[in-house]
């Protein structure tokens, strides 16, 4: 079974991941951050690091795939390989930071990778603000996120709606704003019901 929590930077899938994973049993698979060689380059230099970037993840995100599809367990990803080519590789583009060659190289290499994968069994949205995002992103201290513009938020959050809005899998969206999981225990037990429903019920919620 494979259970992934989609999100802008900042809105909380860490969290979400944890907490799930621990009610659960679950096995968690994180997104790899502290120990990637491209991101503090990435954040001082986008245009120059951009695209080493985005095969690093697409590389290690298909890698996961890979493992969760050969997996007899529950696996609960932080983060998915479709966000890398539908959210910011895209973004990337869209603002001048990645080249028109890069970008097409970058399509052409995910939608081979694409040809052998399947939607996970269930993906949570957690759902954000802008305001909501720059107030996780400051709490939580990475110095090389504080360099991040509000104008780059924006153009993920855009391109997440546009993708969670034509997504064909089973899906759970939480609006990270006002479902405080993270600090409230009965915002999270609204999820886990949620989850129950959606994975074991017979009559899923839906969104």
């Amino acid at each position: 079974m494979h259970i992934a929590i989609a999100g802008n930077i900042g809105c909380g899938k860490t969290t979400l991941t944890k907490m799930l994973a621990k009610r659960y049993g679950w096995t968690p698979q994180f997104e790899s951050v502290e120990n990637n060689p491209y991101l503090a380059d990435y954040y001082a230099d986008m245009a120059r690091w951009s695209f080493n970037l985005q095969i690093y993840f697409l590389n290690k995100r298909f890698r996961d795939v890979v493992e969760i599809s050969k997996s007899q367990n529950y696996i609960i990803q932080d983060r998915t390989i479709f966000e890398d080519a539908c959210i910011f590789a895209p973004n990337l583009h869209n603002k001048g930071l990645m080249s028109d060659r890069d970008f097409e190289n970058y399509c052409e290499l995910f939608d081979l990778m694409m040809s052998l994968v399947r939607l996970p069994d269930l993906m949570i949205y957690i759902r954000s603000s802008i305001s909501n995002l720059v107030s996780q992103i400051q709490k939580r201290g990475r110095s090389y996120e504080q360099s991040i513009q509000i104008d780059y938020l924006q153009g993920l959050n855009d391109l997440y709606e546009d993708w969670i809005a034509s997504y064909k899998g089973p899906l759970l969206v939480v609006d990270g704003d006002t479902c405080k999981f993270g600090d409230d225990a009965k915002a999270f037990q609204t999820i886990t019901d949620r989850i129950d429903s959606n994975l074991y019920g017979l009559f899923p919620l839906g969104n």
